[in-house]
C-alpha cells in the first residue's frame, strides 16, 4: 500500500471523517517521493477541539509514518459546520522556498 493509501485508511479508521482528501505534493519540494502530504479531514471528532490539539490527533494516528519518511503534514482540520461554512475550500499550500540540507 503507498504512503498516501496508508495515510488515508489509518485516518479513515481513526477518525471517522465525513471528507478526507490526501494530496502528495512531494514533488513541489526536494526531499523526494512520499515525503510532503496536504491533509484535509472533516471530522465530528474535532468538536470543541484548539487546532493544536486537532493536530495532535491526526499526529497520533500518523507516528509511524512521521517516523519513517513523511516529512511534512500540511493538516486542514475542520468540523462539519466549520467545513460547511467554508464552502468546501482548503488553502493552498506555499510553494517551497528551499532551504533542506537535500538543496545542497
Amino acid at each position: 500500500m503507498s504512503v498516501q493509501a496508508t495515510i488515508e485508511s489509518k485516518l479513515t479508521d481513526q477518525l471517522s471523517p465525513l471528507v478526507i482528501s490526501v494530496e502528495n505534493e512531494s514533488h513541489k519540494h526536494s526531499r523526494g517521493e512520499n515525503s510532503h502530504f496536504k491533509l484535509t479531514v472533516v471530522s465530528e471528532v474535532f468538536a470543541g477541539l484548539r487546532p493544536v490539539q486537532r493536530h495532535q490527533k491526526v499526529y497520533g494516528v500518523l507516528g509511524d509514518e512521521l517516523e519513517s519518511g513523511v516529512h511534512a503534514l500540511a493538516i486542514h482540520a475542520y468540523t462539519p459546520e466549520e467545513w460547511q461554512s467554508r464552502g468546501g475550500e482548503v488553502p493552498a499550500s506555499p510553494n517551497c522556498l528551499g532551504g533542506s540540507k537535500h538543496d545542497k
